[in-house]
C-alpha cells in the first residue's frame, strides 16, 4: 500500500510527546521493588535504547531517598520488543550514608533485554575543576532547523518500502543538529559532532526527572558520531548499527528545559566496534553530564543493509 503524505509535525504534537515520556517514566509498581514500563510506538520493530536506560534509571531511584544519581552504566542484551511491556526488577545492592547503589535488570518474556548499574551521591561540596565549552564552531540553536525539518525531505524522497517501515513522527527532545546526520544522508566529514537539545516544554521542578529524560536523550546520535568519521552512509546504506553499552555521569543540577549541548566525539573504531564520548553543557558553559557509548558497526551486504535502514 502506498505511504500517504509527508507527516505534519506541529509544535503541539512535540508538547504531547514530551508528556506521553514524562507518562512513561512514571512506571507502575508491582511489588517492592518491581517495575512495569510501557514503551514508544515504534514501526522499526525494537525499542529506542534511551527509553530502557531512563525507564531503568527512574525505577533505581524509586528506591531511593534524597539523592540523585550521579552515574549509571547499562549493557543492551537483546533488542527490546516495542509492542512487550519492560519488566524492572531494583536489586538494592547497597544502601551508604554518601553513595547508594542500584542493579536493575530489564526483561521481556522472562529474558534479560537490558542491564543496568547505577550509582547515587549525597550532596556535599569538594574540589571543582572542568574542560571548557568549545569557543569555536558553535551554531546558535535558534537559528538552527529543528529535526523533523530536516527529516520530511529526507524521507520524501526514500524509497516506498522504507516509507511503510518509518515514519517520522514528534520527538519528546527538540535536538538541533550542526551537521544533517549521516543516518540522514548526511556528509561523513569527522571530528566532533555538535547538538543542542531540550524539551519543547517546560519540565516539573523535579532534579531526578531531569536525569533520567537526559539519560533518555544521550542515546540518539552517538552512533551516528561514530559513522561521520567514515565514508559508509550508516544504515540508510551499508552499515548494519546497534548500541552495546551506554555510560551516563551527572556533575551538577541540570534543567533538559533549557538548552544543552552535546558535544561529541568518536575516538576509535575497530573490530566491528566504535566508541563514541560526550559532554553537555549548558548555553553558560557549565559542564552538567558526560556521557559515553560503544556501538556494533558492522559491514553488510547492500541488500542486508536495506532491511536494516532506517
Amino acid at each position: 500500500m502506498p505511504s500517504t503524505g509527508p507527516p505534519k509535525i506541529t509544535h503541539e504534537m512535540t508538547l504531547e510527546s514530551q508528556a506521553a515520556l514524562l507518562e512513561r517514566l512514571e512506571l507502575e509498581e508491582l511489588d517492592q521493588d518491581l517495575y512495569r514500563g510501557y514503551n514508544e510506538p515504534n514501526r522499526t520493530g525494537r525499542i529506542f535504547g534511551g527509553q530502557v536506560a531512563a525507564q531503568s534509571l527512574m525505577a533505581a531511584g524509586r528506591t531511593v531517598e534524597d539523592m540523585l544519581a550521579h552515574s549509571l552504566h547499562g549493557y543492551f542484551l537483546r533488542a527490546g520488543d516495542p509492542e512487550i511491556p519492560i519488566i524492572y526488577t531494583v536489586d538494592r545492592i547497597r544502601d551508604g550514608r554518601s553513595f547508594v547503589t542500584r542493579r536493575v535488570v530489564a526483561k521481556q518474556r522472562g529474558k534479560a533485554i537490558f542491564n543496568m548499574a547505577c550509582s547515587f551521591h549525597k550532596e556535599e561540596e569538594g574540589l571543582e575543576h572542568q574542560l571548557d565549552m568549545p569557543s569555536e564552531g558553535v551554531h546558535d540553536p535558534d537559528e538552527t532547523p529543528p529535526w523533523h525539518e530536516r527529516i520530511i525531505p529526507l524521507w520524501e524522497k526514500a524509497p516506498e518500502r522504507l516509507k511503510q517501515i518509518y515514519r517520522p513522527g514528534p520527538r519528546p527532545i527538540d535536538m538541533r543538529d550542526k551537521d544533517i546526520p549521516v543516518y540522514l544522508g548526511g556528509e561523513a566529514k569527522g571530528g566532533n559532532n555538535l547538538i543542542w537539545l531540550r524539551t519543547p516544554g517546560p519540565m516539573p521542578d523535579d532534579p531526578f526527572m531531569h536525569q533520567c529524560v537526559l539519560a533518555y536523550a544521550t542515546d540518539f546520535s552517538l552512533i551516528d558520531t561514530m559513522l561521520r568519521q567514515h565514508k559508509s552512509r550508516g544504515p540508510m546504506g551499508s552499515m548494519m548499527n546497534a548500541s552495546l553499552d551506554h555510560a551516563v555521569w551527572f556533575h551538577a543540577p541540570l534543567r533538559v528545559d533549557d538548552w544543552l549541548l552535546y558535544v561529541q566525539d568518536s575516538p576509535r573504531a575497530r573490530g566491528a566496534r566504535g566508541f563514541s564520548r560526550g559532554s553537555i553543557y549548558t548555553r553558560s558553559g557549565v559542564l552538567v553530564a558526560s556521557a559515553a557509548q560503544e556501538g556494533l558497526i558492522r559491514p553488510v551486504a547492500p541488500t542486508r543493509a536495506e532491511d536494516r535502514s532506517l
